[in-house]
């Protein structure tokens, strides 16, 4: 039996990993646990395992009254006390077990005498199981725990092994698993049994009876550590994720900058034709990535954070760490983002509060302030500039202007314009700006400058002046040449019009003339005249006609019906014996 379990424990050792000396004592323990269920077992005792041969004495440990005392009040000590949860008043202290470890220095004081027993019963055999498997997953734990201790924040693949609405569990390797706790889950993700997943490490601990490590899909570190892995340029130092900000499952912005020439952190990051960064994409299940090149300036870095939206103008404040950032009136809602998301993810990378606000918005915040009454209204720079924008800089403390020569000269006079300054020279404005100047050199200075200043709107008001009288006599001349062609037009139009009434009046008289004509010139005239016009004419013969005629030559009458037909449709016959003649008379 001892050689059989020498050997079990050897295989232990190769299967688990777990040394043979923790195996062994874990044995002691259990054969001690074991002696304590015989019936008569003595109150202290300790087990002697032989470690090459598995033999074990078990040995009774008889302890001086006054040694046990001591012991025993030591161990109440140290022992914490409970409340009742059913009364909620404190327990009494049960008497507690000497541990072998609080008695072993006193062993030249402690009797010894050899109670092993010749066989142990089946609870004491079970038992005895029970503290070895315990001892073994404890000693597993600790090792998992030695080994993943200093891996927090490192990226690990795992297979899905349990999911389920509170946690999941996956396996790293064999008899080694991680949580995935719900909390740490991305909402569009599904965790299906085999699937294989990559996860960041955020807490190794020893303690409790589940898992010990706990690994995280929301962890803005799990962004850092799959560009590292896809991105050679930043496994070697030579490109650095500065910042992260992350809305799991909808969008990132990450800054990145480069600690060597010539290298494009950004162009490292998104790889040939967007290879590098549609992984990464890939592997967060579609999740979008902005990634921003860093900058010292606040400015600029809140600027590029915002993108993809373009931004006119950014105002910091130091101090309070705010940046008011002006855009387009059209580029207003992308700076936003939906539901302010690109707002909140560029404050969170830059780590500036951000204002955003559209230039027709801040226009009119400008106009509505005012600066000529010699107090500081928002902290920033009074000065205008010759664009009519005013300074984006923070003025200086106990000043309305920034720290520029040309701004700080601005308080010599009495308007906040910078063009005031045109005509003078770069010495000339130092020595406005210098707070401690001579006024004599200071007065004709100011009173040269402002003198040039409103010749110059003079100038322009003359300018303009003369520009508007020479618009308004162009315009008058243009408008009496158009009433000339308008003119010209209406007379055109009137002698047409009376042409075309002289000829329509010709055209009538000529009608009326042809008229009467006609009606003077007898019918026969106008019966032959009509059967010349047909002739020449050549009208087609009809059958009826043809009938008469035929009738005419042979000496026969025509009927009734034939003359009928045959004559002019105007006309009615007076008799049926009337010849043809007599007919056209009486028609006539």
């Amino acid at each position: 039996m001892s050689r059989e379990i020498v050997e079990a424990i050897k295989g232990l050792e190769q299967e688990k990993g777990i040394d043979a000396d923790t195996l062994m004592a874990a044995l002691e323990d259990a054969l001690l646990s074991a002696y304590k269920k015989t019936p008569g077992a003595a109150k202290y005792a300790r087990v002697d395992l032989d470690r090459d041969t598995a033999d074990f004495r078990v040995f009774e440990l008889i302890l001086p009254p006054e040694l046990e005392e001591k012991l025993v009040a030591q161990a109440i000590e140290e022992q914490e006390q409970t409340i009742d949860p059913e009364t909620g008043e404190m327990r009494e202290p049960e008497e507690p077990e000497l541990d072998p470890e609080l008695i072993a220095p006193y062993e030249d004081q402690i009797t010894t005498l050899d109670v092993t027993p010749d066989d142990f019963g089946r609870i004491a055999a079970q038992t005895a199981k029970q503290v070895i498997l315990q001892r073994i997953r404890e000693a597993e734990r600790h090792m998992m725990f030695e080994e993943y201790q200093d891996r927090v924040g490192e990226l690990i693949t795992g297979i899905i092994q349990q999911s389920d609405n509170r946690y999941t569990l996956v396996q790293l390797r064999e008899r080694i698993e991680a949580l995935l706790p719900r909390s740490e889950q991305v909402w569009n993700e599904r965790y299906d049994h085999g699937m294989r997943v990559k996860a960041v490490i955020t807490e190794v601990n020893a303690e409790g009876k589940g898992p010990g490590i706990v690994v995280s899909r929301r962890s803005p570190e799990l962004i850092k550590e799959l560009f590292e892995l896809e991105v050679p340029e930043i496994a070697d130092d030579l490109v650095e994720i500065v910042g992260v900000a992350r809305e799991p499952g909808y969008r990132s912005k990450i800054a990145v900058i480069s600690h060597a020439d010539g290298v494009d952190p950004v162009g490292a990051c998104v790889g040939p034709r967007g290879s590098r960064v549609r992984m990464v994409v890939s592997e967060l299940r579609g999740e979008k990535i902005d990634i921003i090149p860093y900058n010292d300036e606040p400015a600029r870095f809140v600027a590029k954070a915002l993108s993809p939206a373009r931004v006119r103008e950014v105002l910091v404040d130091d101090e309070t760490q705010e940046a008011t950032v002006i855009v387009p009136d059209d580029q207003l809602s992308l700076a936003i983002g939906r539901e302010g998301q690109n707002a909140r993810l560029a404050a969170k990378l830059t780590g500036w509060k951000v204002d955003i606000k559209s230039e027709t918005e801040f226009s009119q915040e400008e106009d509505e302030l005012t600066y000529e009454e010699g107090e500081e209204v928002d902290g920033r720079c009074a000065a205008v500039l010759s664009a009519g924008r005013r300074c984006p800089n923070a003025s200086l403390q106990g000043s309305r202007y920034c720290g520029l020569p040309q701004h700080q000269a601005l308080a010599r006079f009495d308007t906040n314009r910078v063009t005031v300054l045109t005509g003078l020279s770069d010495e000339d404005v130092s020595v406005l700006a210098d707070p401690n100047a001579d006024d004599a050199q200071v007065r004709p200075l100011v009173e040269r400058a402002s003198a040039q200043l409103e010749q110059a709107e003079a100038a322009t008001g003359e300018g303009e002046g003369d520009e508007t009288a020479t618009d308004a006599e162009q315009a008058e001349e243009e408008l009496e040449e158009a009433k000339e062609k308008a003119e010209t037009d209406v007379a055109e139009a009137e002698q047409e019009l009376e042409e075309a009434e002289q000829e329509a009046a010709e055209s009538v008289e000529a009608e009326e003339t042809e008229e009467e004509t006609g009606a003077e010139e007898s019918p026969a005239g106008g019966s032959e005249a009509a059967g010349e016009e047909e002739g020449e004419a050549g009208p087609v013969e009809t059958p009826e006609e043809a009938l008469a005629e035929d009738a005419a030559t042979e000496g026969e009458e025509p009927s009734q019906e034939a003359a009928t037909v045959g004559a002019n449709p105007s006309e009615e016959p007076k008799a049926q014996g009337e010849d043809p003649e007599g007919s056209r008379h009486e028609g006539a």
